[in-house]
């Protein structure tokens, strides 16, 4: 007798017949209205960010300097000043430092301004006799047009409306700069108090992920830093001294461009070398200018070498094309700022990856899985 009699038999179901957006193109069409929808989410919070860019950027530079800055605010604390004492004393210091730099950098341009534009005029002539000596003629009809271009820009209603528009962004500029200053000193004051709240939502190995990640965010940008300005420095008075003794006028002024063109890796020694040697040209003709272009070169590769694998090697574990695209991304959202920042939120983004499920597991995606070709 058989197990199954003719209407207990089971029976196979019948496969469903394909809707608008259940066959190959419909689920197609599904991913894209999906796409689309995430691209339109990312629109609007890029949206939001251009609209809150001063307040945005103001929070995320007072966050990385008080990052690098932490550290001495709590070797007060271990000492037994008081944290109002101590926030108040770091951030004192930061303000007089960078005070005192502004007052050398005008110091060394109203000194030498004279001597900078006697010099520039000579080797304006100079430069104009070696432009006769090239294979293709340059008349002094052409660079007078040049001129009266020039000058007739700066007299133009569209360089009136350009000058208007810097005074908008130096209002900014200050706009943000008191604001960096007042988060920096609560950032200072109550950093640790006010991670907590933001904690608060959360609860086992949810609040555990979120620590890890805010310590791994405060390392990798103190880090970070650190290593860039001590970086920084080296360039600045590698090639500040060079300057002088080639006796380039503004030598300290150009010192500084240095030190803040290092804080944009890849790019910015390259931009800080050309103004310097452009400075060179002009003012001391074109030999000067080719030994300044050899120092820049010098002191760029004993810091790539030598400074950056020791000082670098732990906070910035990206590679040199990441590095790059993030600059490019940075400087097209962002401009000047952008590119200062793209690196080190980069380099958080790494640092968050690599400790997202442990102290030392990364995520799935970044876990190892097989080795590396080299």
């Amino acid at each position: 007798m058989p197990l199954f009699s003719r209407r207990q038999q089971p029976v196979a179901p019948r496969p469903k017949k394909p809707t608008l957006w259940t066959d190959g193109f419909g689920r197609v069409a599904t991913r894209s209205i999906q796409i689309i929808a995430v691209l339109a989410l990312v629109a609007a919070v890029l949206f939001l960010v251009g609209q809150v860019s001063v307040i945005l950027i103001a929070v995320i530079l007072a966050l990385i300097l008080s990052a690098a800055i932490s550290p001495f605010v709590s070797w007060m604390r271990r000492r037994g000043l008081h944290t109002m004492l101590a926030t108040w004393i770091a951030l004192l210091s930061i303000i007089i430092v960078v005070g005192a730099i502004a007052w050398l950098i005008v110091w060394a341009v109203q000194s030498q301004w004279e001597d900078l534009a006697d010099s520039a005029s000579e080797g304006l002539g100079a430069l104009q006799g070696y432009l006769k000596d090239l294979p293709f003629t340059i008349t002094d009809d052409q660079l007078d047009d040049f001129k009266d271009t020039i000058t007739g820009f700066l007299t133009s209603a569209q360089f009136g409306s350009g000058a208007l528009a810097g005074v908008s962004a130096a209002g900014s500029f200050f706009t943000g700069l008191v604001l960096m200053i007042v988060v920096l000193f609560f950032f200072l004051k109550d950093g640790p108090k006010i991670w907590e709240f933001l904690l608060r939502p959360f609860v086992g190995e949810a609040y555990d992920r979120a620590r890890r990640v805010g310590d791994k965010t405060i390392q990798v940008l103190g880090e970070y830093l650190r290593g860039t300005a001590a970086v920084a420095a080296v360039d600045a008075i590698g090639i500040g001294i060079g300057l002088a003794i080639v006796g380039v006028p503004l030598a300290l002024p150009l010192a500084v461009v240095v030190f803040i063109m290092a804080f944009i890796p890849i790019v910015g020694a390259t931009l800080a070398g050309a103004i310097a040697a452009l400075v060179a040209l002009v003012a001391n003709g074109p030999i000067a200018a080719v030994i300044v272009i050899g120092i820049v070169i010098l002191v760029n590769q004993l810091e790539g070498n030598l400074l950056q694998p020791v000082l670098m090697a732990r906070s910035l574990k990206l590679h040199a094309l990441v590095i790059l695209l993030a600059l490019t991304a940075g400087t097209l959202l962002a401009g000047i700022i952008g590119a200062v920042l793209a690196v080190p939120i980069a380099a958080v983004a790494w640092g968050i990856v690599s400790v997202w499920n442990g102290e030392n597991t990364p995520a799935l995606p970044a876990q190892q899985k097989r080795p590396e070709e080299v």
